[in-house]
């Protein structure tokens, strides 16, 4: 790579390589799709794991489970596009020690199937009424066949939603208000499987009431990258760049990775509107032009040092890029190293895409959303001989002297830091949280750390194998329904997600030079929870705030304390410095208490990373398009404040003091004078 490669690197981690997460048991599981078969007898059974754990695979075994052995007529497996439905082509798992092979007829894969949606539709009918068990459909021709034959045609069929996150809540969502009537109708099974399950628009998948249904397994990337065999590290980095970005692209891209080059959507920023001529200028860029494989139509590029490239152009029109797209899914070379060396895509190579060679998957311009950012990274993070380190970057455009486009690139930005921040907790290991009490005890299993459990201090303990901390915080409010349990457990990425999609926290926590951290601990994380959860009660909305706040805090400092030695270089390092990092903070403070957690800036440690990265006069004008918002407090953060203020009297004795030398208590003071000042307007009239 030149001198002049350049990408700070906000995420970075490093994994042990234990092998664990690619062994097969006697029934030719590896450990997820063990885990996974172990609740087969779920009527409701939600997968969160990472991409390449082997979801298809688990879902194969537990559909045979409930054809042959639970009683089911039928078992539909519905992906959210076409090409995901080769995922579930026939598998000889009695090779592997299982007790059934998974067989689809070839007339009822109907990603597979030509014509339009109403020909598939009438071919789902058909197969209800047929013998055949097994049918394969995208999302949308399951939806047109829900509205077609109604929801009691499905009686008795298992459905299965592969890449769930694409349902939602929200009533226009026709899928997921599908599924809310099946659930209701309770005659069927549902298994749900997800490799990010947070959508880009922060809208909940499923409403709580139909989430409670589901039982989870949860496999995470933490056990899935560190019981890999060969990919050891894995960096996440945004890279800013001023121009024109196929001028600087070589900056950061080495064309000695294997490499998917994402272009940027033509109505974004960063796009030239002519897509054709930034693929040629990319290819211009990387060496001499030699024609093109009259097999498989990738370019073949010869580079300054005579090595030849061979590159696959997905952004061409439909007739090449079919022939391109087919040779990709060859089969015959699905493990030959040699056969591609860069794949330049738009809107193709991201979810369901299988390239076990990528290494770095580069990024140009923001994406829509945070689970495609998650799931373009999936594309990289296979494990693969000789593979040992892989990256995401993502290039952005710097704000240029426009108001306009300055607005458009701080938003563009703070997206980019939101989804380095959601990662980082995505690629950590889970956090469980206790309360520090004076019978508080080891828990078994646990590693906590030179000298062992210390029954005076707040603990920190690291079990390896399950990739899961224990930790101990004074005053921690512990959930007490199972579903706040629940939520502690399973869902604080999702909470986290909510956090950090937050414009306005994500805006003052990085450039707002007067904000009090607890407006943003407190207040804004406390609202994502009561708007998420309505359904829990206020002690337990404070558990799972409490929570949350506490797994993105510690891993801020944890990161920011974190500086160890690769066997290769010096840099910052995950997982084993992210341990060592969350043991020095906690053994650093006086003691690990939930108020010191609530006054760490969740974002501060992003903005030391973008002030390294981003230009001095971009990050000037970036925090002058920020402080011209000027943020008011708004009725329901004054309640929220006075509540704060109502606890701070229960435990003081005396309500918080606007002339207080305390900045946290001047604010919830100011909350209890906002609101008196609306019940004295509201008495006059």
């Amino acid at each position: 790579m030149s001198d002049e490669t350049r990408s700070v690197p906000s995420v970075s981690v490093t994994y042990s390589r234990n092998g664990s997460s690619t062994k097969s048991n006697e029934l030719g599981m590896r450990p997820m799709q063990e885990r996974a078969y172990e609740r087969r007898g779920e009527q409701y059974l939600l997968i969160k794991s990472p991409p390449a754990s082997g979801k298809s695979r688990a879902l194969m075994f537990i559909a045979l489970d409930k054809l042959h052995r639970q009683g089911l007529r039928k078992a539909i497996i519905t992906v959210p596009e076409k090409s995901i439905g080769s995922s579930f082509a026939d598998e000889p798992l009695t090779q592997f020690g299982f007790w059934a092979d998974w067989h689809v007829e070839p007339k009822w894969n109907l990603c597979n199937a030509p014509g339009g949606d109403e020909g598939k539709v009438a071919a789902v009918g058909k197969f209800l009424d047929s013998e055949d068990r097994v049918l394969v459909a995208t999302h949308a021709t399951f939806r047109f066949a829900v509205e077609k034959f109604g929801i009691e045609a499905f009686d008795d069929c298992l459905i299965a939603v592969d890449e769930f996150h694409h349902v939602s809540s929200n009533p226009d969502n026709k899928l997921g208000a599908q599924l809310a009537e099946l659930i209701a109708r309770d005659k069927v099974h549902v298994v749900a499987m997800t490799g990010s399950y947070f959508r880009g628009d922060a809208e909940p998948v499923l409403m709580p009431h139909d989430e409670a249904r589901f039982d989870t397994v949860t496999y995470t990337y933490y056990e899935q990258l560190n019981g890999y065999k060969y990919l050891k590290s894995l960096d996440i980095g945004y890279f800013f760049y001023s121009g024109a970005y196929t001028d600087d692209i070589l900056k950061v891209l080495d064309t000695n990775e294997k490499t998917i080059i994402h272009i940027p959507n033509v109505n974004s920023r960063e796009s030239t509107k002519d897509k054709i001529r930034e693929v040629e200028h990319i290819l211009h860029e990387l060496g001499d032009w030699e024609g093109t494989d009259p097999q498989t139509g990738f370019q073949l590029v010869r580079r300054a040092d005579g090595r030849l490239l061979r590159i696959a152009d997905l952004v061409d029109d439909d007739v090449k890029r079919e022939v391109v797209s087919a040779a990709l899914k060859d089969p015959a070379q699905k493990n030959n190293r040699d056969y591609v060396d860069i794949i330049i895509a738009l809107g193709m190579a991201k979810e369901g895409f299988d390239w076990i060679w990528c290494e770095h998957a580069l990024t140009v311009g923001y994406r829509a959303s945070l689970t495609e950012i998650v799931q373009i990274i999936g594309r990289a993070t296979r494990d693969a001989k000789g593979k040992t380190r892989a990256r995401f970057t993502n290039l952005i455009a710097e704000p240029d002297a426009s108001e306009e486009a300055v607005t458009e690139a701080v938003n563009d930005t703070l997206k980019a830091i939101a989804a380095s921040l959601l990662m980082e907790q995505v690629l950590a290991p889970r956090f469980n949280f206790t309360p520090k009490t004076a019978t508080s005890g080891p828990a078994d299993g646990f590693d906590y750390g030179e000298g062992g459990y210390d029954p005076q201090a707040c603990n920190v303990g690291f079990n390896e194998d399950s990739g899961q901390f224990q930790i101990e915080i004074k005053g921690l409010v512990p959930p007490k329904s199972k579903e706040a349990e629940r939520i502690c457990q399973e869902d604080l990425n999702e909470v986290i997600a909510s956090f950090a999609q937050d414009k306005t926290s994500v805006e003052r926590g990085l450039f707002d030079e007067e904000l009090v951290p607890e407006e943003l601990t407190q207040v804004r994380m406390g609202k994502i929870v009561r708007d998420r959860y309505p359904e829990l009660d206020e002690e337990d909305q404070e558990a799972v705030r409490q929570h949350a706040i506490a797994a993105l805090n510690l891993t801020q400092k944890a990161k920011e304390i974190a500086v160890a030695v690769d066997d290769q270089d010096d840099r910052t390092v995950g997982n084993t410095a992210l341990i060592q990092g969350v043991r020095k903070f906690a053994m650093d403070v006086r003691e690990l208490d939930i108020d010191l957690i609530d006054r760490i800036n969740p974002f501060s440690e992003a903005y030391a990373i973008l002030a390294k990265e981003m230009s001095e006069e971009s990050l000037r004008q970036v925090a002058a398009v920020i402080s011209a918002k000027k943020v008011k407090l708004t009725p329901e953060e004054a309640r929220d404040l006075a509540r704060r203020a109502l606890r701070f009297k229960q435990e003081r004795g005396r309500l918080p003091t606007l002339t207080s030398a305390d900045a946290w208590e001047r604010k919830m003071a100011e909350g209890v004078a906002f609101l008196a000042r609306m019940k004295a307007e509201a008495a006059r009239g």
